[in-house]
């Protein structure tokens, strides 16, 4: 007898221990069929672009997927680029979604309802520990137009100066800013100008 088969019998014979003692129905879970989900028709593919017009960085992405293609749900997630294809793209051919927010194309909303309002900070931080790289620096204006504080406070960033141990190694993994860059943000690896962006011998404004 297999191993599975000894396991299932056992726990028939517990269930009908229970309703000896008990006096009443047992039931149990593990013995329950899991629901079945409705079937749902995958997305017919967009026409795939040839190979020497595909950028590098999407190529990377895609040896890297997001989603679990095994999850049963998989099919019902709509495809990201189904619901950016009517936006404006960057350089790279990714959604340039700061220019989509700016011209009203995605409006994000503060709560569910709608009803809030959104909590906007204009405060750029320069981040100093870059080595030979210009200086890096955030802006938080155009974080807080769409996203609340707590996203990103206090995790993963500590909201004192000097305690984050950022680095490239640890983006491309996934942490800090990585949560969100080469993920659904732009791309870091192909546009280092876009956040090394301060000169080291430039003046700095003081706050």
């Amino acid at each position: 007898m297999r191993e599975g088969t000894r396991l299932a019998l056992l726990l028939v014979l517990c269930a009908g221990l229970g309703v000896a003692l008990a006096g009443e129905p047992m039931r149990l879970a593990v013995l329950m069929p899991a629901p079945t989900l409705a079937p749902v028709a995958p997305s017919p593919p967009r026409p795939a672009a040839p190979a020497d017009e595909v950028h590098p960085a999407r190529r990377a992405l895609e040896l890297n997927p997001i989603y679990d293609a095994s999850n049963p749900a998989y099919f019902r997630l709509q495809r990201m680029d189904e619901a950016t294809r009517d936006m404006k793209r960057d350089a790279l051919g990714f959604p340039d979604w700061m220019a989509a927010l700016r011209s009203g194309a995605i409006a994000p909303r503060a709560d569910l309802l709608g009803t809030g309002k959104m909590n906007v900070l204009d405060l750029d931080v320069v981040m100093k520990n870059t080595k030979e790289m210009p200086y890096v620096l955030f802006p938080h204006q155009s974080h807080t137009l769409w996203l609340d504080c707590s996203n990103c406070h206090p995790a993963p960033f500590l909201p004192k100066n000097g305690v984050n141990p950022v680095s490239m190694s640890a983006i491309f993994r996934g942490s800090y800013c990585g949560m969100c860059h080469d993920r659904v943000a732009f791309i870091t690896f192909y546009a280092c100008n876009r956040c090394h962006s301060v000169a080291q011998d430039a003046a700095l404004p003081k706050r």
